[in-house]
Formats: C-alpha cells, structure tokens, sequence
C-alpha cells in the first residue's frame, strides 16, 4: 500500500522517490532480487578469482595467485610441446634431399605448410602475401620460370639467390644495354615482333623487319622461336607474362636501359631445412613443375 505522504505518479502509479529536478520526479522502481543476488555474486566471484589468480599489478610484477597460475608459462610448456613433435621431422627434413622429401607424403606436407610460415616472414615482402609477385617481382603461382620450376631447382635460387655478389654460386644474367647498339627504329621493329607473339602490335607492318633484328641480336639468348633460356635466365617472351612491364614501350625501355632485379641469397640467413621447406612450398603453389 502506498504511503499517502509520498508522490505517486499519475501516469504509473508508481511512488517516486521524492526527489525532483526542474519538475522532472525519479520514479521508485527497485531491481529484482534476483538481480541483486546475482550481482553480489559477481562480486564474491571477483574476489575469489583475484585471490586465486595473477590479477593486482605490483611496481615490478603482478600478484602471483594461490594457484600459481601463469599464462607465461602456459604459453611456453605449449612451444616446448610443439617443438618436440617437429624435432622428428625437422632433422629428417635437414638430412633429406629436396625430392626425398617430394616423395613423403607426411615429410612434404610438413615441410609445405612450415615453408608458408617461412614465406610470409621472408618473402611475402617482395612476392605479395600470396605469392602473385607484381611488376619487377615475379608471380610464383604461375608455370613461367626464369632458372628453372623444379624442386630442386627452385632450392637453388632461394638458396643462393639472383645477382647476390657475396654468392659465388648466386644465379647470374646479364641483358646488355641496346641503347647504343640499335637505332630507335630497329628497337621499335624489335618490339612489334615481340609485341605480335602474343597480340596484335600498333605497327604491324614493322613486324617482319623486327622478326630479323631480333634474330640477329636477341635470339642467343632467347631463343630463335622468342621462349626464353632458362640456363641463362632469359625469360621467355611468347607467353604473355611479363615482369618488367607490358606493352612496345615497356619493351624499348627495357631493351634500351635493362632493369636488373636482385633477390638475397637465403642459404647463410635461414638455414638450409627453411630453404627446403621453402622450395617445397613454392613448388606447392600450382606452378611447380
């Protein structure tokens, strides 16, 4: 029963609390208990588990916690674990060759999804997080190889890299420069031939013209029918992929003033298993031959 000293609200009837702020009244609606109970709960719930765990920072560590539970060590009881169960193949890894591993179907696909982690640390940076690579840097998903698309050839250029001067073994091709050699109306033939292997030119009738001049200054290294040279790292030009750029302009450019890309060799930096695993995550992609 309402007390007849206190305000009631007409709208409700509900009493209100008796306070009043420029005509506005705060009705007097209390929470449910079981509300309150399970707040006060929470409370004790709190406490307790500040007892029983890290919790209060201190001026050099956090409060240890009865339990003496740490997520620290947790964490690296679980690296130990892990660790141990790649030890196996780890050093079966390291003293396997490239197509051993091919051949295992456990050891490859430990070596493949090890050499993703090792990829997005240390290549994805210049070939893209999925290996699609951009102008300059080569797409590695396609079947187009500059030195090579088998195992142990791909091991070879992570492990001793492109132009890397402190590797004697590094891969090595050099384009000279044609900007001195050629006239610009030779270099324009030069880029509608190779421009008509794929697509049609802007100046078809210089075709012909250019099919000679490359014969005679290009095709030692690319070869007579344009598809490149992998001992020589001569990319093939009948393929429509292009790295340094794409079109008859990008081709004089190139022609004119090469543009000589260097990748580090990896071998010294990440070891050999990495480099293993690394090829055989590459070959992985789809474009591994």
């Amino acid at each position: 029963m309402a007390d007849k000293h206190k305000h009631v609200d007409e709208v409700s009837g509900v009493e209100t609390t008796g306070h009043e702020w420029d005509g506005i009244r705060e009705l007097n609606n209390p929470l449910p208990r079981w509300w309150v109970y399970s707040f006060y709960a929470t409370i004790i719930w709190a406490i307790g588990y500040a007892i029983a765990y890290p919790s209060w920072p201190m001026l050099t560590e956090a409060t240890k916690g009865m339990l003496g539970y740490s997520s620290r060590a947790e964490v690296s009881a679980e690296l130990a674990e892990a660790k141990a169960a790649q030890a196996g193949n780890l050093e079966r890894i390291a003293s396997s060759a490239v197509e051993d591993i091919m051949a295992n179907p456990e050891l490859k696909q430990f070596a493949i999804t090890a050499g993703a982690s090792a990829f997005k640390v240390n290549c994805a940076q210049c070939h893209g997080s999925g290996a699609a690579g951009g102008k300059g840097f080569p797409n590695l998903n396609d079947d187009d190889w500059l030195w090579g698309g088998k195992p142990q050839e791909i091991y070879q250029t992570i492990a001793h890299g492109v132009r890397h001067a402190p590797d004697g073994e590094t891969r090595v091709s050099e384009m000279p420069p044609f900007g001195d050699m050629l006239t610009p109306e030779q270099m324009q033939q030069t880029a509608a031939y190779v421009v008509s292997l794929t697509q049609a030119p802007s100046q078809p009738h210089l075709v012909q013209q250019g099919k000679q001049v490359f014969a005679d200054n290009c095709a030692s290294c690319h070869g007579a029918d344009a598809k490149g040279n992998r001992e020589m790292g001569a990319p093939n030009l009948a393929d429509a992929i292009w790295l340094k750029g794409e079109g008859e302009q990008a081709i004089i450019d190139q022609m004119k003033s090469p543009k000589h890309g260097v990748m580090p060799a990896w071998l010294q930096r990440i070891g050999d298993p990495v480099v293993k695993e690394l090829a055989v995550f590459v070959h992985s992609l789809g474009g591994g031959e």
